[in-house]
């Protein structure tokens, strides 16, 4: 079992970290840009790239940084004039950052990413490209969710998600959550008796321990809860996470005991075992049988077809699929080996039947364990 101390060590010496900042942390009540928040941001960040570390900012704030100039008083609601607001207050976000690193000599580039770009395996693959050999270059990747675009169907819809998928994409050592409270509480910081929670060796454990909200400032769209799952993926996924406020940044990049630290888990996957579990949408669903479910349960077992009693859904050979057991619980995703038009032709037959009875191309499990991940 991992301690406190080793963790926000395992944070202070970490080769490449992802330092994610909320609206809410950049900007000031009436929602303008607050410039003094964002230069005091920039150079915790360039001090620490400035000594060798690889640093990732995802950084929210485009539409806050937008409305303001575009004269609103407060957040728009309707998803045009928020896309419309995105479209000024990028621009207006990324020329501060650029101004502001530029004085300590640090390179940024600018990434926008919709929720298809990490769901579909070729853009996954591209985004984890540009990112590393930015990084490579010694240059600051400053990564938003594309607001312009991204609609309600099909988004993250805060960038603590985000950040956890670009965490992977880079194979961070570290991911940092910045917000405007320092840190998780047993309840709403404001509420009598409320306690900060320092340290957390398990999230998966706390989660049903502590009672938490959503976004309360107005100009953010997340909250604790996407938070602490932002810290559940993180975990899971290998990465120790810190989850403090962003006048905090220094100490926290610095291992002190600073917000809430979150222990690891800790075994890492690949990272395409990690784009299955956390970032690939699902195009359908194959229902196994108990004896099929408890051998997938088992961690060692592929999906064969003499097990699967169902397919939903239309799908190629090596789309995402989900894995249920005959009550409708997920327990499982993976890539499918055939198309869904192929498979009901397959269904409980066992590998020498679908060899004899349609091809040796027919003769390999619907997922195969490497290409599965339970859930």
């Amino acid at each position: 079992m991992q301690t406190e101390d080793t963790v926000r060590q395992a944070v202070a010496q970490a080769r490449t970290v992802v330092v994610k900042v909320g609206s809410s942390s950049l900007t000031k009540p009436s929602g303008h840009l607050d410039v003094d928040k964002v230069g005091a941001l920039v150079e915790a960040l360039a001090q620490r790239a400035r000594h060798g570390t690889r640093m990732v900012l995802v950084s929210s704030g485009a539409i806050a940084a937008g409305f303001g100039p575009l004269g609103f008083e407060s957040r728009p609601t309707d998803v045009s004039t928020q896309q419309a607001a995105a479209s000024v207050g990028q621009g207006v976000l990324m020329q501060h950052y650029e101004t502001g690193f530029a004085r300590y000599g640090v390179r940024v580039g600018q990434i926008l990413l919709t929720a298809d770009d990490t769901m579909h395996a070729s853009r996954y693959r591209n985004a984890q490209r540009t990112l590393c050999r930015l990084l490579d270059l010694d240059v600051v990747p400053i990564v938003n969710e594309n607001d312009a675009l991204a609609t309600n169907e099909i988004r993250f819809g805060d960038n603590d998600h985000l950040s956890t998928l670009v965490a992977n994409l880079v194979r961070a050592d570290a991911l940092v959550l910045l917000t405007d409270v320092d840190g998780l509480y047993t309840a709403p910081p404001s509420k009598p008796g409320a306690r900060r929670v320092g340290f957390v060796p398990d999230v998966e454990a706390i989660l049903g321990k502590v009672s938490v909200g959503g976004s309360s400032s107005g100009v953010g769209s997340g909250g604790m809860v996407t938070k602490l799952e932002a810290a559940r993926i993180a975990s899971n996924s290998g990465i120790p996470v810190v989850l403090t406020s962003a006048g905090s940044i220094v100490g926290a990049l610095a291992g002190e005991s600073t917000g809430t630290a979150f222990a690891p888990k800790q075994h890492r996957d690949s990272s395409r075992r990690l784009w299955i579990g956390f970032a690939a949408n699902p195009r359908g669903t194959l229902v196994g049988d108990k004896g099929a479910i408890r051998a997938v349960l088992g961690g060692k077992a592929s999906l064969l077809a003499a097990g699967v009693l169902e397919v939903h859904g239309e799908f190629s050979a090596g789309d995402p699929v989900w894995i249920d057991d005959e009550d409708g619980n997920h327990v499982a995703k993976g890539l499918s080996g055939f198309d869904s038009d192929e498979i009901p032709h397959t269904l409980g037959r066992d590998t020498s039947q679908l060899r004899r009875l349609l091809g040796e191309e027919y003769a390999h499990p619907l997922v195969h364990r490497d290409n599965l991940v339970l859930l």
